[in-house]
């Protein structure tokens, strides 16, 4: 269910007229009798204040029912400037119904109310897929402001993203996302975290599977297999794998961490060194982020070494920002 918040003027309590529900007066039947009609005016005003009273606390009544029902549904405030939680049962609502992605301003709707959004009715050419009557022409408003104030959680919530996104927005922002969910990259472990939580975790649960390493000071690994390097202070893991192909193989250096703004850059040298032959062979360049390993050979981005040159030493430095340096 997507959870979105609502933010109204509205109190949530009605009108005053409707809180007070006075009763009408009815004609005294005999004028001359004051007192009287004075006495009943006294008890009438009376029956006002229990009656509003009763109301105000049938209404506390129900807001406790609702709340120990299901705590989720609503959480309703008299303070004007608070928010309305709802529920969707079905998210898809939002969505447009022509090509399924969020719905964004300016959105369009038919004369039988089908919606649709601005991209989709140049798509279809301004006719209507369910009905073939014209769209794109009437803009849809109530959905529009619906949209527009919709909030819903970041899909990474639950491993520590605190934002409140546009629905539209939240796929773009997800992408970007520095919670966004890293797998380990030990063989046969399961774990899925926070990329930081990650670090800790394989310095915690791994640390014999790993290599250390410092930035900018070349370490020695092999190239027959995959191996991942954790830096000593800060706890970034780098995977270094390889691909065997054709009298070659395929290596691809990358960083476990989202592509996000707070991560940062990282660069590779890698330098490799045959036993029979001489001369050596170079990479240098950026690495990617990726958030988990694909057993799949890369079509971009890897250095390929002929297999005869994998029977000496190959040396590999890592370190932030541009490539540079040597091993």
């Amino acid at each position: 269910m997507a959870r979105f918040s609502i933010s109204g003027g509205d109190d949530g309590e009605g009108s005053s007229n409707h809180q007070s529900r006075k009763r009408q007066r009815l004609p005294s039947i005999d004028e001359d009798e004051e007192t009287a009609g004075s006495s009943g005016e006294e008890e009438e005003e009376d029956d006002c204040l229990i009656e509003s009273s009763s109301d105000d606390s049938y209404r506390e009544m129900l807001l406790e029912e609702a709340t120990r029902i299901d705590p989720v549904i609503s959480q309703i405030s008299s303070n004007k400037d608070s928010s309305l939680s709802v529920s969707l049962l079905d998210p898809d609502v939002l969505d447009c119904p022509i090509c399924c992605e969020p719905l964004k301003v300016p959105i369009f709707q038919c004369d039988n109310g089908h919606l649709a959004c601005s991209v989709c009715c140049t798509k279809v050419r301004n006719i209507c897929p369910s009905c073939t009557l014209p769209v794109g022409y009437i803009r849809c408003r109530a959905m529009e402001k619906v949209i527009e104030t919709s909030r819903v959680s970041c899909p990474n919530a639950k491993y520590g993203c605190k934002e409140k996104l546009l629905y539209g927005n939240r796929f773009s922002h997800e992408k970007l996302c520095v919670f966004g969910p890293c797998s380990c990259p030990v063989l046969d472990c399961n774990y899925i975290g926070y990329y930081k939580d990650l670090n800790s975790h394989v310095r915690a649960k791994h640390k014999d599977e790993v290599i250390p390493f410092v930035w900018d000071v070349s370490v020695t690994i092999r190239l027959d297999k995959t191996t991942i390097l954790q830096e000593e202070k800060e706890g970034e893991v780098m995977v270094v794998q390889v691909f065997r192909g054709l009298h070659v193989v395929y290596v691809v250096v990358s960083c476990i961490a989202p592509s996000a703004r707070e991560v940062g850059n990282f660069s590779y040298y890698l330098v490799t060194v045959p036993l029979a032959v001489d001369g050596s062979l170079v990479q240098r360049s950026m690495m990617k982020n990726i958030q988990k390993l694909r057993n799949e050979q890369p079509e971009d981005g890897f250095m390929v070494i002929p297999s005869y040159m994998l029977s000496g030493s190959s040396r590999i430095l890592l370190g932030r920002g541009r490539a540079y340096g040597h091993a």
